[in-house]
């Protein structure tokens, strides 16, 4: 580990285990034993002192076990901590010794460089820097097991280490420090880290509110000195107006998918609560700027006309009514206090305005000569925020499954007496059907007509959006729809929009004020999105929709989403990397036969098997036909608590995005990698094989039995993490499991195969030498297998041997999979012309040895913890049994810093 990185760990550990007593100080003891022994037994498939850990642990009573577990997780809650110190503190240093002739890799000054050496010139850069959009978007998606509470300690914890760092602290200082160190950790060592209860929708809301209006508040202003500063080293001239290329969205309070908590009233609240929330950030930025502008008439000559402006507007509103009179000289402190009393206001006003007021207030100091204070002060900050945020913060997706449109609209034409049979007709008809109701202008629904639950709530949510976009059009801007597998899908959500007022026919067409974006999830619905689009895009009734959209985009435009995590499950690791990488490219195609603009939306999980890795290398590997400047991905659960957690960390997570959308739009052919074509064919050769090998292990009619009785997914979904439940309905199966606690029973249990599963099958199909011609020349088989071997190296056979053998038929599956596992890997090392796994990233490889040991004493926990369940006979032991499993979840979700 880096010598900062096992600094910062020692000075937390050390403090850990001195202020541990009692209980705790019995558990570090026994922790520190059995991590010991686990460490001797290496990794070895069979060791008698893995053996003996777990003989030591079965001897045990719950609630020893109990502290054990909370030790642990304190621990590795620290070690997550320092590691994230580590990044901040590198990239830090790498900052300090960057120069325009040396930058720091993938930061925007490495990006703006390349662009001058690819030719592209000044006009043409400050071009492409203001038309490119990324579109982070948070999801409430259940991946994060820490509470508000546990990640608050760790922050304080955070900004103790750092001001010891940075600083050189006296004697007094030092001592002053560590005491906060030790009170801390102590307050974390007593805190419960499971949840007493599950989070609400709102919980959620409020929790993403959180980042956006910390880390990415403060992080997106410096993005945008950075591309300044950047355009000014490399290309010289003047200054550039303030550019921020990212927008954030949000699902959260948004996303009904398989979520009945989710209402129509709380998506009100959540609109609301998002602009409370940004009014409020806003107000505060206008006092402190009340403070920065003490610029005074007597010393610099402030415009007429501004002066006049100011004049007029008075101290209407402005809490201290003395104020306008002590600063009658200093009009430009007054204007920020009429312009935050107008934001107060009982009518408010509208972003536009706010950016006017703003915009006015820039053009006063760089007409007296400050132009410094004017581009990167507060009021540059601010205006910029304005544009990022405007006022709803973060723009709110509506989305709902496919069949919910179906059974609505199916409703409303049996009430009309237009169609009886809805659902019986075939898609031809339905299209027929959909297409003359759009046309026409009377509702389906008649006054006081009694509506189903469901129907209702599908009407009441489009009715929240319609009074929203009346008053702020950016708060809600899309409709997906989960499971789009036919164009009535999407005209089945045009009709309710008709029906609550937001797509309005006209004699020159229909207005809309939504977009309505497919959801492409399953491999099958991947293959065929292109020809769904094509069919869309000449169906009358659709492009009627984009030429209404066109009044708002300036251009036919349609966004459409891929979905990663279903499409893994559906079809393994390998068929749906191939499945996405070969849809980009052919959805691309579509839109531009059929001069549509587009925008992809990635629906990335955290994990590998669920799309996740490097994101901006996801982004970099993408078919150039789909780079086109506009992106959209989900950020969900842990991968928001660590890319966000510091705004040093949030920084460099938005300008590694901003460099590689940047350098992808902007590819030279060359660049795009040796016949990428040949390398797709490949690919889709390898991947087919691939699917065969990972359908026949989850086929197999005694997989589920075994994978439900072998690993703790059922007692996941007791796990307090989320509003959202762990199954689309019914009894819990493979077909119902969502796709995160399918990925986090793999990764608790140490396999991680929906990382890596298929590939040494796979590989069978090519040669090793094709295979390591794409790995060499085509980023995307990079990526791919570089993802994959990150998580073969995080995963431990001869611990999920120990989960496999407590259910029936479990040493043959574990046999099946660890012969796959050899397989892989050593496809992977034929590819790589790597020794061992991750030899290209030591600093990665040296990490997860360092984690083993600690982590395989939690499974062996968590193993002896789920047979005594299996062994409870009373209604007592399994109340007892149940808390120390949850802690064990947690536990090994800290250990793993991944879930599902």
């Amino acid at each position: 580990m880096p010598p900062h990185h096992a600094n910062d760990f020692a000075l937390l550990t050390s403090t850990l285990d001195a202020v541990c007593e009692g209980e705790f100080a019995r558990a570090r003891d026994t922790t520190l034993a059995l991590a010991a022994l686990c460490r001797d037994a290496g990794d070895a498939d069979e060791h008698p002192d893995r053996d003996e850990v777990a003989r030591r642990v079965a001897a045990l009573p719950t609630d020893e076990l109990t502290w054990v577990l909370r030790y642990s997780t304190a621990r590795f809650h620290l070690l997550n901590k320092a590691e994230q110190l580590s990044i901040a503190r590198i990239n830090r240093e790498r900052e300090r010794g960057a120069s325009p002739e040396s930058p720091r890799a993938e930061s925007i000054l490495d990006a703006v460089r390349t662009l001058k050496e690819r030719g592209v010139t000044r006009e043409d850069a400050l071009d492409l820097l203001a038309r490119i959009e990324v579109m982070p978007t948070f999801t409430a998606h259940p991946t994060e097991t820490r509470r508000r509470a546990i990640m608050h300690k760790q922050r304080e914890l955070a900004a103790s280490v750092q001001t010891l760092r940075r600083t050189d602290p006296t004697p007094p200082e030092r001592a002053s420090i560590e005491s906060e160190l030790r009170r801390v950790i102590a307050l974390l060592l007593v805190t419960d880290d499971v949840r007493a209860s599950r989070l609400g929708v709102l919980d959620e809301v409020r929790n993403g509110l959180f980042y956006l209006t910390d880390a990415v508040w403060e992080a997106l202003p410096r993005l945008a000195a950075d591309i300044e500063d950047a355009v000014g080293a490399i290309y010289g001239g003047g200054p550039i107006p303030p550019i921020t290329p990212l927008r954030y969205r949000t699902w959260i309070g948004g996303d009904r998918d398989g979520n009945p908590k989710v209402t129509a009233d709380v998506t009100r609240q959540t609109l609301a609560l998002m602009r409370e929330s940004i009014v409020a950030k806003l107000a505060d930025e206008l006092l402190s700027l009340r403070h920065e502008l003490s610029v005074s008439t007597r010393r610099a000559p402030i415009p007429a006309p501004f002066i006049e402006t100011v004049e007029r507007a008075g101290g209407a509103g402005i809490d201290d009514e003395s104020f306008v009179q002590h600063a009658r000289f200093e009009p430009l402190r007054v204007r920020a206090m009429q312009i935050r009393a107008r934001l107060l206001g009982h009518n408010g006003c509208t972003a536009a305005e706010l950016a006017c007021d703003l915009d006015e207030m820039d053009a006063v100091l760089r007409e007296i000569g400050l132009s410094e204070v004017a581009s990167r002060g507060r009021l540059a900050a601010l205006r910029l925020r304005v544009r990022a945020f405007g006022l709803h913060l973060a723009t709110l997706d509506i989305r709902q499954h496919s069949r919910v449109h179906e059974g609505a609209v199916a409703e409303l034409l049996r009430l009309a007496g237009v169609e009886r049979d809805f659902a019986g007709l075939d898609e031809d008809a339905r299209i027929r059907t959909l297409s003359a109701e759009l046309l026409n202008p009377r509702p389906l629904l008649a006054l006081g007509a009694a509506l189903t639950d469901e129907t209702r709530e599908a009407l009441d949510v489009l009715r929240v959006v319609r009074e929203t976009v009346a008053r702020e059009p950016l708060a809600v801007q899309s409709y997906i729809v989960s499971m789009t597998d036919s164009v009535s899908d999407l005209l089945e959500v045009l009709v309710l929009m008709k029906e609550t007022g937001l797509l309005r026919p006209g004699d020159d067409g229909p207005e809309s004020d939504l977009d309505v974006v497919p959801l492409f999830e399953t491999i099958d619905d991947l293959q065929r999105a292109p020809a769904l689009l094509a069919r869309m895009f000449t169906t009358p009734a659709y492009r009627a929709q984009l030429d209404a959209r066109a009044r708002v985009h300036a251009e036919h435009f349609q966004e459409i989403m891929l979905g990663y995590s279903d499409s893994n499950k559906d079809g393994g690791f390998l068929m749906a990397n191939a499945a996405l990488h070969k849809s980009q490219r052919e959805i691309a195609d579509t839109c531009n036969e059929h001069a549509v603009a587009f925008r992809l939306f990635h629906g990335r999980g955290g994990t590998v098997g669920r799309g996740g890795g490097r994101a901006n290398r996801a982004i970099l590997s993408a078919p150039p036909e789909s780079c086109n400047g506009r992106i959209r991905f989900t950020e969900q659960g842990e991968v928001i608590s660590f890319r966000y957690a510091m705004p040093e960390i949030a920084r460099r997570h938005l300008e590694q995005i901003v460099h590689a959308v940047l350098l992808s739009t902007q590819r030279t052919p060359e660049s795009g990698g040796a016949k990428p074509r040949d390398a797709e064919r490949l690919l889709g050769d390898v991947a087919q094989r691939a699917m065969h090998a990972y359908r026949q292990l989850i086929d197999d009619p005694g997989f589920w039995p075994w994978f439900a009785a072998a690993t703790p997914v059922r007692h996941i979904g007791a796990l307090p993490i989320a509003s959202r439940p762990v199954s689309r309905g019914g009894s819990l199966g493979f077909g119902s499991i969502r796709a995160i606690p399918w990925g986090f029973s793999w990764i608790q249990t140490r396999y991680l195969a929906p990382g890596w599963f298929g590939l040494g099958s796979g590989a069978e199909a090519a040669g090793p030498d094709e295979l390591r011609e794409a790995y060499e020349n085509w980023p995307a088989m990079r990526a791919i297998i570089d993802n994959a071997q990150q998580e073969m190296a995080r995963a431990r056979l001869p611990i999920a041997a120990r989960y496999a053998a407590r259910a029936e038929g479990g040493d043959a599956f574990h046999a099946r999979i660890a012969h796959e596992y050899a397989n892989a890997r050593d496809a992977v090392l034929a590819i790589t012309g790597q020794a061992r796994l991750l030899d290209n990233v030591p600093v990665i490889q040296d990490a997860i040895a360092a984690r083993n040991p600690w982590t395989d004493v939690l499974n062996l926990v968590q193993i002896e913890l789920l047979a005594r369940a299996d062994r409870a006979t009373t209604d007592d032991e399994r109340a007892t049994l149940t808390p120390a499993i949850l802690a064990s979840l947690n536990a090994l979700a800290a250990a793993m810093q991944s879930t599902g």
